[in-house]
C-alpha cells in the first residue's frame, strides 16, 4: 500500500512545524506529500516553501473548497507550482465545513456536492490542458485555459456523502476518505466501485486520511483525541462513530455542550477507531483489508516530536515490515 503524508496542520502549534514534516515525509521515503490549508499558510504558497525544503517528494495541494476557490484559480494555482519546481502537483478538491466557507471567507456553502461536480468537471479539464465551458449551476468559467504545460499530477475528490462518492466515481483519479474506520472505508470503497461501474469508469484510487501518533508521546495522542470533536456530532460521521460502539459520546455532542466539556467525554478508545496510535503493522493491515489504495498519514506533532518525524519513521518501519499490499476492489 503505497504510503504518503499530509501535513497536520495543527492549530496548537507553529505554524512553521509543518516544513519540518515535509523534510521528514521525503528523508522516510514516503511517496507524496499532501499540502492543505487552514488559517496559516496559503496552500499554494505552502507547496512552494516545502518544495525548497526537499528535492524530490510529489505534491498533492488540497483538499481545497470548491464554493471558495474558484476552477480557473486552482488551475493556475497547481500549474504554477508544478512548472516553479518540475513536479508532479496533483489537486484534491472538497466541500469543506460552513465555518470555513460561510463565517471565514463570507461565501455560500448551498448546493455543495453540485458545486463540487462542477469544480471537477472544469478543473480536470484545465488541468489536462483543455479550455474550460463551463456554465453550471453554481460555478461557472468560459474560455479560460492554461497557459503553462498540463499538470502530471493526479485529481482528487474528498468524499463522505452519496453525491460526492458520485462525483469522485465520474471524474476524479482518485477519492480520499478523511477520518473514517475501516469498516466504513470498506463500505464507501464498495459504494465507490458501484458508482465507477455505473459511470462507465474504473474505480478511481483510494486515499485514506490517518492521524498517527507513535512517538510514545501522550501529548500527541491527546492532540488527535481533540481533533475528533468536530466531527462527532456531524452528518455521517455520527453514524459512523455511533456504530463504533460511541452512541453515547454521539448523543452528548447533539446537545451541544461546550467544546471543552465534549473533549472530557471522548475516551481514548474512540480516538484508536479512527486514528494509529498502537500496532501500526496491524492498523496498516486494516485498512488494506478494506481496499485502500494508499495510507496518507497525518503526524502528530508535539514539542517532543517537532513536525512528526518520529512518528513517520515508526509508521515507515512497521510498513516495510509488513510489505501489505491492499486487494482492488
Amino acid at each position: 500500500m503505497k504510503l504518503s503524508v499530509s501535513l497536520g496542520l495543527w492549530q496548537d502549534r507553529p505554524a512553521g512545524e509543518s516544513l519540518a514534516t515535509a523534510e521528514a515525509a521525503e528523508r522516510h521515503g514516503y511517496g507524496e506529500l499532501w499540502i492543505g490549508e487552514m488559517a496559516t499558510y496559503d496552500a499554494f504558497a505552502l507547496a512552494m516553501a516545502a518544495a525548497a525544503r526537499t528535492t524530490r517528494i510529489p505534491l498533492t495541494v488540497g483538499p481545497l473548497a470548491v464554493t471558495v476557490r474558484d476552477p480557473a484559480t486552482i488551475a493556475m494555482g497547481a500549474a504554477s507550482v508544478a512548472d516553479l519546481t518540475g513536479r508532479p502537483v496533483g489537486v484534491a478538491l472538497g466541500t469543506s465545513s460552513t465555518v470555513v466557507v460561510e463565517d471565514w471567507h463570507g461565501r455560500s456553502r448551498a448546493r455543495a456536492a453540485r458545486a463540487l461536480a462542477e469544480s471537477a468537471d472544469a478543473v480536470s479539464t484545465l488541468l489536462s490542458g483543455g479550455r474550460a465551458d463551463l456554465d453550471g449551476e453554481v460555478l461557472r468559467c468560459r474560455g479560460f485555459r492554461l497557459r503553462l504545460p498540463a499538470t502530471t499530477g493526479p485529481l482528487t475528490v474528498a468524499a463522505f456523502g452519496p453525491a460526492a462518492l458520485r462525483t469522485a466515481a465520474r471524474y476524479a483519479d482518485r477519492l480520499v476518505l478523511n477520518l473514517v474506520t475501516a469498516d466504513t472505508a470498506a463500505d464507501l470503497i464498495a459504494d465507490l466501485r458501484k458508482a465507477a461501474d455505473k459511470a462507465g469508469r474504473p474505480r478511481p484510487d483510494v486515499a485514506v486520511w490517518v492521524c498517527t501518533a507513535l512517538a510514545g508521546d501522550p501529548a500527541g495522542v491527546e492532540q488527535l483525541r481533540r481533533g475528533v470533536v468536530p466531527y462527532l456530532a456531524a452528518p455521517g460521521y455520527a453514524d459512523m462513530f455511533t456504530r463504533a460502539g460511541f452512541g453515547d459520546v454521539v448523543a452528548y455532542a447533539r446537545t451541544a455542550p461546550h467544546p471543552r466539556d465534549l473533549l472530557a467525554a471522548v475516551p481514548r478508545e474512540l480516538v484508536d477507531v479512527v486514528a494509529v496510535t498502537t500496532d501500526p503493522a496491524r492498523r496498516l493491515a486494516d485498512y488494506a483489508a478494506a481496499g485502500a489504495d494508499e495510507f496518507v498519514a497525518v503526524p502528530a506533532s508535539t514539542d517532543a516530536d517537532p513536525g512528526g518525524g518520529a512518528t513517520l519513521a515508526a509508521l515507515r518501519e512497521a510498513a516495510v515490515e509488513t510489505a501489505v499490499t491492499p486487494p482492488r476492489t
